[in-house]
């Protein structure tokens, strides 16, 4: 599956930058900031997936679409920081491990169980871009989520449906490979061992 000439690479994709290279919609294209502006990127690279424009952190690239379509569809694990408009409750944690009814799609759907945990110590982190609204009449808290679907915007319904709206998402980590200390906008080479590592942890969840 994989090529000697592939190139895979991981990324951190700052907030308010979409996940794709180029526009067909003019007025998008006017408006909007993509990828593509952020490095000179070989030709064919490719995002494994996507993070909403408003969210932050790890994205996978690749020039391989069969390794592209395997991680996708493979229901690895994929793990977020989400900071909270308000406390989050006990009560709210175990509504979204067991599961909540979130829009998709036009259709009611039932998220899986999942792993959810409240932050009390943070790592590191890069500050907040300005034009994220952190809320001021409330005290906010962290959760650490870890999913295994990709429902669009998922976590940020997941969390609305439980009264508890997403201010700033993270993504850091899918499957084997982490965000570690990268900073927004830096790119990173994918090494032999996590490819391996990546590739094994596919195979576990198919």
């Amino acid at each position: 599956m994989i090529r000697k000439e592939d190139i895979f690479l991981k990324l951190y994709k700052p907030y308010g930058v979409l996940s794709q290279f180029v526009s067909n919609n003019e007025k998008q294209t006017r408006k909007k900031s993509f990828l593509g502006e952020l490095y000179d990127f070989p030709d064919g690279i490719m995002p494994v997936g996507r993070l909403d424009e408003k969210s932050e952190g790890l994205l996978l690239l690749t020039t391989n679409g069969k390794w592209s379509d395997t991680i996708n569809q493979s229901g690895i694990e994929k793990e977020y920081l989400a900071q909270l408009d308000g406390e989050i409750t006990e009560e709210a944690i175990a509504k979204l491990i067991q599961g909540v009814e979130i829009g998709f799609s036009g259709k009611k759907y039932i998220t899986k169980p999942c792993k959810v945990q409240k932050q009390i110590e943070l790592p590191e982190m890069p500050l907040p871009n300005a034009a994220i609204r952190l809320g001021r009449h409330r005290p906010n808290s962290w959760v650490r989520i870890i999913i295994k679907e990709g429902k669009f915007r998922q976590v940020r319904k997941m969390t609305a449906a439980v009264g508890f709206p997403t201010l700033r998402l993270i993504r850091v980590r899918i499957g084997d490979v982490y965000l570690e200390n990268m900073i927004p906008g830096a790119v990173a080479p994918l090494d032999n061992s996590t490819l391996l590592e990546i590739n094994f942890s596919t195979k576990e969840s198919s």
